[in-house]
């Protein structure tokens, strides 16, 4: 699930990402555009409900593409992307739209 706050002083755009509490795991990593696709950049915070979050600004205006890497081995999409597109390995990346 994708949650966006705009700032009307500031070319950003706050985007807060939340995996679904039906994916059970230890860790999981938001990789995308953002980060260079590291996959060991941007660790999610667990939260007690079961879900991950990760809060990030990101400039207005443009799309990025993203996927949630879940225990160091398994990928998965957003549920509730803004769209997704076709990537180069197997399946779909997530797109989120600021």
């Amino acid at each position: 699930m994708l949650k966006k706050q705009y700032f009307k002083k500031k070319p950003t755009c706050r985007v807060t990402f939340y995996t679904p509490s039906a994916i059970e795991a230890e860790t999981i990593f938001l990789v995308g555009d953002f980060n260079d696709w590291d996959e060991e950049a941007t660790l999610m915070d667990k939260l007690k409900d079961g879900r991950f979050k990760m809060v990030l600004d990101l400039e207005k205006d443009r799309e990025y593409q993203f996927r949630y890497l879940v225990n160091g081995s398994e990928w998965h999409n957003d549920w509730e992307a803004d769209k997704y597109v076709p990537n180069p390995y197997t399946g779909d990346n997530s797109v989120v739209v600021t």
